[in-house]
């Protein structure tokens, strides 16, 4: 964005410290600095105009007037006007924006026309006293923070509570929602009726800020959520050695809706860890498990994608090494919780109450502030050390890799069949064709998936899991007994079952 630009009118020699203290301070405290742009007429560099014209082209040009007001009039012009008097009234008359702040409270030590000034300011704006250079640069700071939440620059709500600028009903997409709906309802008793309007589920779930559309509704159904959010996107890489280093064996950038990008990263760091298929000694299911347990990486890139700050460039970073998997995110713990508080019970706080909400309805996460101290039960049933926690430039989740007695490293090149890998990738959960994609890990042939795919539903391998609608965006594939015992055998190395 632009910055805002802020003229500051006086009496320059009456002023010169409070001026001084002003610029200072506007340069130097970094929330002014990344919204603000101050002048002060004595930095202007030599022109070949005159004086007067240039300072009123600059009030022509600013966004906000500050007026500092004292007991001098300034040098009079034929008029009978002083530049402060000319400048007041020429940003009165363009209708910018008018802070005043006058020095002391004796009025009769005033020049008359100052004082008239003063009074004729005051008439039909708020203007505020001031003796010392701290008390004018505290409440002008006071005075500026206001002004970016009256333009929605700065919030004090959540971010995901704000409107999504530019955004509306028709960049959300109606699929997306009535899966929603179709999920919460199954998964948490959601109580908005099946074939509610895209209006009525965002009313419900308090997605619309006067109408409009809201940043979380924006990450949680929009078809193209990044167009409005360039940041809300998932980077996950796979490294061979235990540091960064190019070249990279594998590296994507996932877009979408919250839903999708969890959906990709997990899928994502799943098939490139260790894998067993047990028997179906205790069911007709065969026991699937990962050398890292699917809900630890789970829950780990949920945290990261639903706790970030939205406000930041920066992307969630999923990296699997060969001895750990790191999730990073843009973002803080809040002011109640610790990194020792993560480990005990504690309660749920949100960074993006909004959005965790929906996400929460749909099963993707808890509410109960349990997610953490999960994870480090899943890791020691599995024999894994404890997941570490650490805040610096953003919040990291570290999880050790130790193989399981009878797990093997996933092979790097994946020598299976295109057909093999479908299959066990469908015995952990059933996907849609798009999450097959990215779940094998490597940028597939679409013709070739899709062969595999009708060739797996001839054999009755497959089936869909919403028959009546093969065609939808969101159908998924999963296993039949046929397909489940091939599965198997594929990843347990061809042991029968």
């Amino acid at each position: 964005m632009n910055p805002v630009r802020i003229f500051i009118s006086s009496v320059q020699k009456e002023f010169a410290d409070e001026r001084a203290a002003l610029r200072d301070y506007l340069r130097g405290d970094a929330l002014m600095r990344r919204f603000f742009e101050v002048f002060l007429f004595e930095e202007l560099p030599a022109a070949d105009r005159r004086t007067d014209v240039a300072y009123l082209d600059e009030v022509r040009r600013c966004d906000i007037y500050v007026g500092l007001f004292g007991n001098d009039y300034g040098y009079e012009n034929t008029g009978g006007l002083s530049p402060t008097e000319r400048e007041f009234d020429l940003a009165t008359a363009e209708g910018k924006y008018r802070l005043i702040y006058v020095r002391g409270t004796d009025d009769a030590a005033r020049h008359p026309k100052m004082r008239a000034l003063v009074r004729r300011a005051e008439g039909g704006l708020i203007r505020k006293r001031f003796n010392t250079p701290s008390e004018l640069v505290a409440g002008l700071y006071a005075a500026l923070v206001e002004y970016l939440e009256e333009k929605q620059l700065i919030r004090s709500s959540p971010f995901d509570a704000a409107p999504c600028m530019k955004a509306t009903l028709d960049d959300l997409d109606p699929e997306r929602m009535a899966w929603f709906i179709r999920t919460a309802r199954a998964t948490r008793r959601f109580p908005i009726a099946p074939d509610a309007s895209p209006h009525d589920l965002l009313e419900h779930l308090n997605l619309l800020d006067d109408g409009r559309v809201t940043n979380a509704a924006a990450l949680l159904f929009g078809k193209q959520p990044q167009r409005f959010l360039i940041s809300s996107e998932i980077k996950c890489a796979h490294f061979h050695g235990t540091e960064v280093a190019k070249p990279i064996p594998s590296y994507q950038v996932y877009k979408g809706t919250v839903f999708d990008l969890v959906d990709a990263a997990v899928d994502f760091v799943l098939s490139k860890i260790a894998l067993s298929v047990g028997t179906r000694e205790a069911g007709p299911q065969a026991p699937v498990r990962y050398e890292i347990p699917k809900e630890v990486v789970a829950e780990a890139i949920v945290n990261a994608v639903a706790h970030r700050d939205y406000t930041s460039n920066g992307s969630v970073q999923v990296m699997l090494f060969s001895d750990r998997l790191e999730i990073w995110n843009p973002g803080i713990l809040p002011p109640s919780l610790t990194l020792e508080k993560l480990r005990q019970a504690h309660g749920s706080v949100p960074a993006n109450p909004l959005l965790a909400e929906p996400m929460y309805l749909a099963g993707y996460i808890e509410r109960m502030g349990t997610g953490t101290r999960d994870m480090i039960r899943h890791c020691t049933e599995a024999g894994l050390p404890e997941p570490e926690f650490a805040v610096s430039d953003g919040f990291r989740t570290i999880i050790r890799r130790t193989l399981a007695p009878g797990q093997t490293p996933q092979p790097e090149s994946q020598p299976e069949s295109l057909e093999a890998r479908v299959l066990v990738l469908l015995s952990v959960a059933p996907r849609s064709k798009a999450e097959l994609s990215r779940g094998l890990g490597q940028k597939e042939i679409s013709g070739q998936l899709n062969k595999v795919v009708r060739q797996l539903l001839a054999d009755q391998m497959l089936e869909y899991t919403i028959p009546e609608k093969p065609g939808s965006r969101h159908q998924k594939y999963r296993l039949t007994e046929k397909g489940r015992a091939t599965a198997a055998k594929h990843g347990s190395g061809g042991d029968t079952p």
